[in-house]
């Protein structure tokens, strides 16, 4: 690891956070943006809104980057993921009869708002991608793609599952969905940021991420991608001045159309502030390159799984396979209550978090080995009743 990496952040040193599967601390570079920002707005106020506009664009050009998106065009900045998983559910025209194939590991906002679709008529199929077989293999995606068929209106799947951490094959269920004409949709916020991610080797026809997690920015700003060729298919449900085609010129208005981009997606002012911050963090990724950031992210893994591996008490709850899992890291130990362990580890500086039925690690590229001995002894250290 190259050293500039240990100075991306000023975290407290009292701190071991590995908890960027919830909310990430702000890099050095992301804090100086927005002290920037805020200082420049208290002395000119927006006077050099154009170069806001400059910065915004650029935010977009860069997500393009990092996702290899044909084009910024394809990429919308909205408040959250579930804003983007909502303008699906709401844009597509459903027919009775539809069905949506998800999984039994999504977070609620790959849920709920499906959920809510049956109101319309339309089936919501869920596949247990949890299960293993005798030989104690699993097959996600073959759960999937058993559930799928001529009525298949679209799946929509995590990259990877935000409690078990498990990893998802997207290439094999992008097949699928060519093979039952399926809209593909993936909610890659636990991906993007720690592995690289490539929108056109999946053919995804959308992908949703917020960029407080592994993209290290604020909450409030998500990426939203939309291939090209599917904007079409989603019918508009908010409007404002600002998804027009031009909207430069406020008194052409009245003969407003559609903008031709994502930008469609986006119904009003842009979040200024936010914009500034994650175009910091993403420009430091992109600095160091999806690749090492990866590689790091891999390794950190595999070094917990193991560290955890020689602790007789500790189940691993994770995938141990390296092409099963990204950066998520999740435990459980026998005996004990999950909650006083949590909140034992809470007291000794470790940002973490209860999830799966366990403890869930979630640490960076910029964590280091010294901090994961120091989680393995503690965790072993810890007996009922400390």
């Amino acid at each position: 690891m190259t050293h500039n990496m240990h100075t991306d952040f000023n975290l407290d040193s009292k701190l071991i956070y590995v908890n960027h599967a919830a909310v990430a601390p702000w890099p050095v570079c992301t804090v100086e943006a927005v002290k920037q920002f805020a200082a420049e707005n208290g002395h000119i106020g927006s006077s050099n809104y154009l170069n806001w506009l400059n910065i915004e664009q650029s935010l977009k050009s860069d997500l393009a980057t990092l996702i290899n998106a044909q084009s910024a065009d394809e990429i919308a900045l909205l408040k959250n993921t579930s804003e983007g998983l909502s303008i699906i559910a709401k844009g597509i025209q459903w027919q009775a009869g539809d069905n949506i194939v998800i999984s039994n590991e999504e977070f609620p906002s790959n849920f709920i708002v499906w959920d809510a679709l049956r109101a319309q008529g339309v089936e919501l199929r869920i596949a247990n991608i949890s299960q293993k077989d005798k030989s104690g293999a699993s097959y996600p995606e073959k759960e999937l793609i058993k559930l799928m068929d001529a009525n298949t209106r679209l799946l929509s799947i995590s990259a990877i599952q935000y409690a078990s951490g498990l990893r998802m094959n997207l290439e094999l269920l992008s097949k699928a969905c060519k093979t039952y004409h399926s809209l593909y949709c993936v909610d890659a916020i636990q991906q993007i940021g720690a592995l690289q991610f490539d929108v056109q080797e999946i053919d995804a026809d959308f992908v949703v991420a917020d960029g407080h997690k592994w993209m290290l920015g604020p909450e409030g700003l998500a990426l939203f991608y939309c291939k090209k060729a599917t904007m079409d298919e989603l019918e508009i449900q908010q409007f404002g001045w600002h998804m027009v085609d031009d909207l430069s010129d406020f008194n052409k208005m009245k003969n407003w159309q559609v903008a031709s981009n994502a930008r469609r997606f986006e119904c009003g002012s842009p979040n200024t502030l936010s914009i500034h911050a994650l175009q910091a963090s993403i420009k430091l990724l992109l600095s160091h390159g999806m690749p090492t950031i990866e590689k790091a992210v891999l390794s950190n893994t595999q070094t917990l799984i193991k560290l955890f591996s020689q602790l007789t008490d500790v189940s691993i709850i994770s995938p141990t396979d390296i092409t099963r899992h990204g950066g998520i890291f999740t435990f459980s130990k026998a005996r004990i209550e999950h909650e006083k362990l949590y909140q034992f580890l809470l007291q000794k500086g470790v940002v973490c978090a209860l999830r799966g039925g366990g403890i869930r690690f979630s640490p960076h590229y910029y964590n280091h080995d010294e901090e994961f001995e120091k989680l393995t002894g503690w965790v072993d250290e810890y007996k009922p009743g400390t």
